[in-house]
C-alpha cells in the first residue's frame, strides 16, 4: 500500500507545443507515481516538441553518485580555462568515475579540484541551489531535479560554459557506463537512441535509500533529458523499479507517432 505522505504532493506539471502530449505525460507520470511509497522528484525536457515536465523538482536530495557528472564537468571547465587537455591520469580517473562509478577516483578528482573550483563551475552553470556538504563529502552534495536538468542541458547543447569537446567527452563516458549500471532512466528508451546515463544510490539511517538516475537521449531524431531523484525507498531495487516505471511512461509518450507533427 502506498504511503500517503509521500504520494500526496507528487503531481506532474507538463507543458508542450503539443497540448495532447502534455496531457498524456501528466496522466502517465502521475499514474506511475501512484503506487510508489517513496518520495520522488522528476524534471524532463524534450527539445523536439518543446516539452517540459516537473514533479516536486526543487526538492533537495543527497546527490550520491549523480554528482560525478558535475565533478567531470568541473574538471573539463577548469582545464578549458587553462587552455589545456586532460592528463592521462585525469582521463583514467574520469573514466573510472563515470563508467564504473568508482568512488576512489571521484575522491581523487574532488580533492584535486577543491570546493572553490567546484562552486565556480556550479555558479557558471546557473546551478545556484546545488550546495556542497559542509564537511565536503561529495555524495552528500545537495541537488534537485531541476538543476540536474540544467546540467544535462549544458552537456547536450552548445553553450558558453562547456566547450563542444568537453561536452563530447562527457557524452562519450556517460554513453559507456558498464551494463550493470545502465538501469533507471534508460528503461524503455528507443533502441536507435544514443543513451547516456549516470545513476546514484546511497542508503542512510534517515529516509532509507536514495536512488537517482540522470539520462540524456540523443541521435536519430531524439533530443531529450530526464532526471529522476528519489528517497524513502526501502531497498535499492524499489527505487530502481519506481524510476523505471516513470521512465517507460516518458519514453513511450515522447516517442509516440501521435504526438509528432510530420516535418
Amino acid at each position: 500500500m502506498g504511503s500517503a505522505h509521500a504520494a500526496t504532493p507528487q503531481a506532474a506539471v507538463c507543458t508542450s507545443d503539443s497540448p495532447e502530449l502534455a496531457e498524456q505525460l501528466t496522466e502517465d507520470i502521475n499514474s506511475a507515481l501512484e503506487d510508489s511509497a517513496n518520495t520522488t522528484s522528476v524534471s524532463l525536457h524534450d527539445r523536439t516538441t518543446n516539452t517540459t515536465c516537473t514533479v516536486d523538482a526543487d526538492r533537495n536530495y543527497d546527490s550520491a553518485s549523480t554528482v560525478k557528472v558535475a565533478v567531470l564537468s568541473t574538471l573539463l571547465w577548469d582545464a578549458q580555462k587553462d587552455g589545456r587537455a586532460l592528463t592521462a591520469k585525469e582521463k583514467e580517473l574520469a573514466t573510472e568515475m563515470i563508467t564504473k562509478s568508482d568512488n576512489d577516483a571521484t575522491t581523487a578528482l574532488w580533492k584535486q579540484l577543491g570546493p572553490d573550483k567546484i562552486n565556480g563551475f556550479l555558479q557558471a552553470a546557473g546551478m545556484t541551489n546545488t550546495t556542497l556538504d559542509p564537511d565536503l563529502a561529495w555524495g552528500l552534495t545537495q541537488v534537485n531535479a531541476n538543476e540536474q536538468e540544467k546540467l544535462l542541458h549544458l552537456v547536450t547543447h552548445a553553450n558558453p560554459v562547456l566547450s563542444d569537446d568537453s561536452r563530447a567527452y562527457i557524452l562519450k563516458l556517460t554513453g559507456a557506463v558498464i551494463p550493470s549500471q545502465r538501469w533507471g532512466t534508460p528503461a524503455g528508451a528507443p533502441e536507435e537512441a544514443e543513451t547516456h546515463v549516470k545513476n546514484g544510490w546511497l542508503e542512510r539511517d534517515s529516509n532509507g535509500w536514495r536512488v537517482h538516475s540522470l539520462g540524456a537521449f540523443t541521435g536519430a531524431g531524439h533530443d531529450y533529458t530526464i532526471s529522476v531523484l528519489s528517497q524513502d525507498n526501502k531497498t535499492m531495487d524499489d527505487g530502481i523499479d519506481s524510476i523505471e516505471t516513470i521512465a517507460r511512461a516518458v519514453h513511450k509518450d515522447l516517442n509516440s507517432p501521435a504526438f509528432h507533427t510530420l516535418r
